[in-house]
């Protein structure tokens, strides 16, 4: 089995079902595998019947990276893809994501393309600054990057194999977050390299729920207080990148910056306000992306 493909789902059957339906032309009997990863739900989502074979597990117990690993134990694949399941793939996904782990042996883990799959400010207006996306386009060459993206993300099993699973305490229906970050840093301290493969390209939904300020400023200060689940930062540090954080914000705003600039600077912020709540002991509530 070349590629195992492991989609995290919960609560999304109209957009898991068109993700696999984006994949399934792609699909090389005995080659690939797709494996549905469901959590959080009394009982399993029924799937549609013109889909594709694939296994389906499923985990009532909220938690991504709960169910992810419980999908890399069942999986045959050298090659472990994981994708989220509010995606359409590539026409050549699978292809490309083959091509780069035999054309690159050098990386272990692979952060793919995520573009948008509409223009969000043609889509959302003014309010397009706030849209929480997992965008990450580097241009059309393949480089080293320091981490991965977890829409779009593949691993050579061995690699997961030496460094261990997903940090469980991380992500969807735990902490919120970073558990990509988190398995980035263990790669990097155990050697191994990421590269950005252009080809694999993913095209993520624009959900208008997901452009609100309120909300882009809550997610962004769990991300922080993630942060000092898996980072070691000492109080010096947190409270200089917080005084940083809130002059950058002010002087945007004193200065009249465009409200793009102005938006980046409240994430800055709540980061470090989420960063400062891990170092006084208190943790985000179970959350999802």
């Amino acid at each position: 089995m070349n590629l195992s493909v492991i989609i995290a789902t919960r609560d999304r059957p109209e957009s898991l079902a068109r993700l696999i339906r984006s994949l399934a032309p792609q699909l090389r009997s005995g080659a690939h595998e797709i494996i549905v990863a469901e959590n959080g739900s009394a009982q399993p989502t029924a799937l549609p019947t013109d889909l594709p074979p694939l296994r389906h597990l499923h985990e009532p117990r909220s938690g991504k990276c709960r169910i992810q690993n419980r999908a890399i134990t069942e999986a045959a694949g050298a090659i472990l893809i994981f994708l989220d399941d509010d995606l359409i793939a590539g026409d050549d996904y699978l292809a490309a994501v083959e091509q780069f782990f035999a054309q690159h042996p050098r990386f272990a883990a692979m952060a793919g393309r995520v573009v948008a799959m509409e223009d969000p400010a043609t889509k959302l207006g003014a309010q397009w600054v706030y849209l929480d996306l997992p965008i990450f386009d580097r241009g059309d060459k393949v480089v080293e990057v320091p981490g991965v993206i977890g829409a779009n993300m593949a691993f050579r099993a061995a690699a997961i194999a030496r460094v261990g699973r997903f940090d469980e305490r991380l992500g969807p229906g735990a902490a919120g977050h970073e558990e990509e970050t988190e398995m980035s840093a263990r790669l990097g301290r155990a050697g191994f390299s990421i590269g950005y493969a252009p080809a694999a390209i993913v095209y993520h939904e624009v959900d208008p729920a997901r452009a609100d300020r309120e909300r882009f400023i809550r997610v962004s200060r769990e991300r922080g207080r993630c942060r000092m689940l898996h980072e070691k930062h000492s109080a010096f540090e947190v409270l200089g990148k917080n005084a940083i954080a809130w002059i950058r914000l002010r002087a945007a705003r004193f200065a009249g910056a465009s409200a793009e600039r102005i938006a980046r600077e409240e994430r800055r912020a709540a980061v470090a306000h989420g960063m400062f709540d891990g170092l006084a002991g208190s943790q985000p509530a179970k959350a999802r992306a």
